[in-house]
């Protein structure tokens, strides 16, 4: 119980302090379907993936904490991996399949913390949903919590450059609709599921 206090301390901290000025202030972030997020129990949020700061800045606008799968060799960059740390992350390794993280996951969303997948697994050019992972819907349905498809509006483009002057994109965060788990573990099922969740992201970004 300390050990959750003192997480949900830090979470609060390094959003307040670090992730809101640039969310709100440098990338003029706007989040709508805030009336679609649950306030009770425990979700699973699935996104788009365009940047590195996603993480953090889904994790601030949606006001709940949630913990995101990110790839190890994150948490060796400076600062982001700090952040991301604070913010609930833990590593998982590409490639492999990785039963502590799995497990990891589970034990969260049974303490009721939130966990948020990158449903491609890794960011995308185009910031869409282009070949979305079965993992989603899977945990969906080991441990019965809804998923929350979530779009990150031009995380795939927040800086451009003109004439050297950086230019910053206004980022949008659309949530949409909680979806059911699947009603079983089969392929079909998960499928369904996955691809319901790739329909509704990349319709969200439009």
């Amino acid at each position: 119980m300390k050990n959750h206090t003192i997480q949900k301390l830090i979470y609060e901290l390094v959003s307040k302090l670090f992730v809101l000025p640039i969310y709100k202030f440098v990338f003029k972030g706007n989040l709508i379907g805030r009336e679609n997020i649950p306030q009770k129990d425990s979700f699973i949020m699935v996104s788009n993936h365009g940047s590195l700061l996603d993480p953090p800045l889904l994790g601030h606008a949606l006001g709940r904490n949630i913990s995101f799968m990110a790839k190890a060799e994150l948490f060796k960059i400076p600062f982001l991996g700090f952040v991301i740390k604070a913010c609930g992350a833990y590593p998982v390794k590409r490639g492999i399949a990785d039963k502590n993280t799995i497990k990891t996951a589970c034990e969260k969303l049974s303490n009721n913390n939130c966990i948020g997948i990158f449903i491609d697994g890794t960011r995308q050019k185009n910031g869409r949903v282009n070949k979305p992972k079965k993992g989603a819907a899977l945990l969906a349905f080991k441990n019965q919590k809804l998923l929350l498809p979530v779009a990150i509006v031009n995380s795939n483009r927040l800086i451009r450059f003109k004439f050297f002057i950086p230019l910053f994109s206004k980022i949008v965060i659309k949530v949409g609709k909680p979806l059911l788990p699947p009603k079983s573990s089969s392929t079909d099922d998960l499928n369904s599921i996955t691809l319901n969740l790739q329909e509704n992201i990349n319709n969200l970004i439009g």
